[in-house]
């Protein structure tokens, strides 16, 4: 990832400089290990709601990063063992995901398991196609780089059994929410996390990697799915070869490291136990301020109403009761608009999280196509964008005809990258932002379970969107 990778790299470059001052010859400092650099933090959403809008961010992107950018591509070509992928190839770790991880790679005539250590804390996603990974501080990719060896107290396993099949209407997002949940509350923190039962079977490779993405919010080091025949269809989904496919099975399978989630699986004994039925899951959101704390979605309301009178805390703003109906009226741009308590100003569909799951992606355009048949629109004043974390979601929204109702709602392409999800979706309207500080509202930024970050108000982590309530105090 280029913000905290990025240093390293610098590292490295300083490193030869230092070779070339001692007459030596500064191209013999290289990676010792494979590295890629994905350059996927530094797009912002400062245009939306229009058909050029990714043209528009790519541009000012460029403009304000050219000298990193410079560097960047003259590493790609300076160092060995360095793959570079540029401004607008997608989210790192849903790039990962598709493109970059191998699962099980040849050297020197030997077969080794795949593994990744990475500069982002969400790297554990490729957990789910059965890679060891997790992320870590610069230094430490710094000294990988370099070949060292990486120490780390002996973790504790936490076996989690999955039973039966979510039920229809529950998407993976409830979910992981629920996981999010049991996890914190048993205590997963510096632990590895191993899923298991017949239960993870029914779950697809993209919803693993939703519930692996999210190791960080349960506060474990790894969130991991072993190969199954699931993950080697979706291998091959993604366009690995037969051959390729045929050489990772033969060899888990040799090594006792393939699973088949429909056997009954005897051997492991874990650190502590954990066990969950897939059809007890149910319709989910999260908030207002921590990712575990979830709500269930028929609860919404009541929770709402009951955060807004709480006293300061996780669970509450303390908003006097005679205020709770408080409505600000203001002027956008000629037209007469109005927010309240719970009035969305801001909607993005983005994160690798949410776009790596096509279930959650054409679930969204679905709702934009139902959406239009109604005769339903997003308020002008809102900010909706659509960040997808690889261009492969581009492909398949436009085949099927759903990004076209995601432009009439707003939500037009805006583009690769985190965007919303590290902070990085721009200004709101300034007649909106005016309305809500000069009603004294409380400025805060909150980060959630599916990677969602608004500036304003009080918020809750729905399924596709991150919607942004304002809570303005006299």
């Amino acid at each position: 990832m280029d913000n905290t990778g990025g240093p390293a790299v610098v590292d490295l470059a300083a490193i030869r400089d230092v070779i070339a001052e001692l007459e030596s010859d500064p191209k013999k400092i290289n990676p010792l290990v494979p590295v890629d650099v994905v350059i996927d933090h530094s797009v912002r959403v400062d245009v939306a709601k229009c058909a050029d809008a990714l043209k528009q961010n790519m541009d000012l992107e460029f403009s304000r990063n050219k000298e990193r950018f410079s560097f960047f591509k003259w590493a790609s070509s300076a160092f060995n063992n360095m793959l570079v992928l540029p401004p607008g190839s997608g989210i790192l770790h849903q790039v990962n995901l598709e493109y970059l991880s191998r699962v099980v790679f040849k050297a020197d005539g030997v077969l080794y398991p795949d593994s990744v250590v990475g500069t982002d804390s969400h790297t554990t996603m490729i957990n789910s196609l059965g890679v060891a990974g997790w992320g870590v501080g610069g230094i430490e990719a710094m000294a990988a780089m370099l070949g060292q060896p990486m120490s780390m107290v002996l973790p504790g396993v936490v076996g989690f059994k999955l039973t039966g099949k979510l039920q229809d209407g529950v998407t993976t997002t409830d979910l992981a929410l629920t996981l999010t949940q049991m996890l914190r509350k048993h205590g997963v923190v510096g632990k590895f996390i191993e899923f298991h039962g017949e239960g993870v079977g029914s779950i697809p490779l993209p919803a693993r990697a939703t519930i692996a993405n999210m190791t960080p919010e349960y506060g474990a080091t790894m969130g991991f799915f072993p190969v199954d025949q699931v993950a080697l269809d979706y291998l091959r989904l993604i366009g690995r070869s037969d051959e390729t496919v045929s050489m990772i099975e033969a060899y888990l399978r040799a090594n006792n490291m393939f699973v088949d989630c429909n056997e009954p699986q005897t051997g492991p004994v874990y650190s502590s136990d954990l066990e969950l039925d897939l059809t007890t899951v149910e319709p989910s959101v999260a908030g207002p301020k921590r990712p575990h704390d979830r709500v269930p979605l028929k609860e919404m309301k009541s929770d709402w109403h009951a955060c807004l009178g709480n006293e300061v805390g996780f669970k509450g703003y303390a908003v006097p009761k005679e205020q709770h109906n408080k409505i600000v009226k203001f002027d956008f741009h000629g037209q007469p608009a109005e927010i309240t308590h719970g009035s969305v100003v801001l909607a993005a569909v983005c994160s690798s999280t949410n776009s790596s799951n096509p279930s959650v992606m054409i679930g969204a355009g679905l709702v934009a196509k139902k959406a239009c048949e109604l005769g339903l629109e997003v308020k002008p004043w809102v900010k909706t964008s659509l960040a997808p974390g690889s261009l492969v979601v581009t492909k398949y929204l436009e085949h099927s005809g759903l990004q076209e109702y995601l432009n009439h709602q707003g939500f037009h392409l805006v583009g690769y990258g985190c965007t919303t999800c590290i902070g990085n979706s721009g200004d709101l309207d300034k007649s909106l932002s005016d309305a809500i500080v000069d009603n004294g509202n409380t400025m805060h930024t909150k980060y959630f379970s599916l990677q969602c970050v608004c500036t304003h108000g009080l918020y809750y982590l729905v399924r596709c969107c991150c919607c942004c309530c304002v809570v303005g105090q006299p």
